[in-house]
């Protein structure tokens, strides 16, 4: 390992070999080698959601072929409408199996750039963004909000299509099929990228596509933002302090770059780096540390580490390098002294710096504890990386 502080080289290594556990060889729906979302997941062994990203990210540095094979696989899986499946359950003694109508957060892309600013690889290059132009239609006839936006079923079905399982955002929700603020930031993202990827594999400059984002940016910005408290929030919630909570998912804006300067930087001072809110222990708190819903439970307070990540490459969009680096630094110390403690990785982490096992999952279920060795969540190596580059940024 050439990255990191040496007091994180234990978790590091020991990461890395999981990493080496949790891969398979080309099976069923998937065509080319996969990496299980980790050995310690409790309804694995699965593969898919924004887990594969997060792995494919930290597999970047070590070992690119296989980060790529996440992405392949990822896009082998996309139907012929465009949806690309949720997560994928591979089961030993029967075959794999999904939810015919349930998605994933479209962060895909993210990784897809970075593997392609490493291999060049136009013809890749090309795959993606035909898949991706696929998945933008499907986003936009299947998931467009009556109000606007794009929503995630999770305000009609509580299925957890955004990824944050029981989320308190969606506790109290009015009806309709009203916008999501990070399924709105989300297909900004897929926008913005398509745009960039036309662009280096034609030349040309779509300007319906470029209009389509412009919008939904002038959107997210106007629409989805209080001025009063500085934060961007779904569309039935934004003007309702009754729904209105602090949770992560305001900080999509920022981390995809719709967020405009001022609103960027007021967020990153006034929330991220707010010790009381989301500057805690073991950053970032999936619930503001102040608002009345936070608890360690699941997605409801704890940190995972994935998100950080996310909330730092938002802060490094901007420019904001040094909060970025905090936000790492934090995290990956967190981390490194529970590995120390309990001798493996958690799926999420207590926000205040106790012990993992004292963190609620999902009381109702058989499983409510954060679950050991998952690897989905803890791009730690990735996280290393960003914190070398703020590092170098700052001098």
């Amino acid at each position: 390992m050439n990255y990191g502080k040496s007091e994180w080289g234990p978790v590091l290594d020991y990461v890395k070999m999981l990493h080496g556990k949790s891969q398979f060889q080309p099976q069923g729906v998937l065509p080319y080698p996969w990496e299980d979302i980790g050995p310690g997941y409790c309804y694995g062994p699965a593969f898919g959601h924004w887990d594969a990203v997060h792995i494919a990210l930290d597999l970047l540095e070590d070992d690119p072929a296989q980060a790529r094979y996440q992405i392949d696989n990822l896009i082998s899986l996309q139907q012929e409408d465009g949806m690309i499946p949720s997560i994928i359950w591979m089961r030993e003694d029967a075959p794999a199996d999904w939810a015919p109508d349930q998605t994933h957060p479209p962060v895909w892309v993210s990784a897809a750039d970075l593997i392609y600013g490493k291999n060049r690889d136009k013809a890749w290059l090309k795959t993606c963004a035909d898949a991706l132009e696929r998945q933008v239609s499907w986003f936009e006839h299947s998931r467009r909000a009556m109000d606007g936006g794009f929503y995630y079923t999770d305000i009609k079905n509580h299925l957890w299509e955004s990824g944050v399982d029981e989320g308190i955002r969606f506790m109290e929700v009015p009806e309709g099929e009203k916008s999501c603020v990070d399924a709105c930031s989300h297909v900004y993202l897929m926008y913005d990228r398509l745009l960039a990827w036309q662009q280096e594999l034609y030349g040309i400059r779509d300007r319906t596509l470029e209009e389509k984002r412009d919008g939904l940016g002038q959107y997210i910005r106007n629409v989805l933002y209080d001025r009063e408290t500085g934060f961007f929030y779904d569309s039935w919630s934004v003007d309702c302090p009754k729904y209105r909570h602090l949770c992560l998912e305001g900080f999509w804006p920022v981390i995809v770059g719709a967020a405009d300067p001022e609103q960027a930087g007021y967020i990153i001072e006034r929330h991220m780096m707010n010790e009381q809110e989301f500057l805690s222990q073991h950053p970032v708190p999936t619930v503001s540390l102040q608002d009345s819903l936070y608890e360690k439970r699941m997605w409801r307070g704890p940190a995972w580490n994935s998100m950080t990540m996310w909330a730092a490459r938002g802060c490094m969009r901007y420019g904001r390098y040094e909060e970025a680096g905090r936000l790492l630094e934090a995290a990956l110390d967190g981390t490194s002294r529970i590995y120390s403690q309990t001798g493996c990785i958690w799926e999420f982490y207590d926000s205040l710096g106790g012990r993992p096992e004292q963190v609620q999952r999902k009381p109702q279920t058989g499983f409510n504890m954060p679950c050991r060795d998952y690897l989905g969540h803890n791009p730690l190596h990735y996280m290393a990386g960003l914190w070398e580059e703020c590092r170098h940024a700052k001098r």
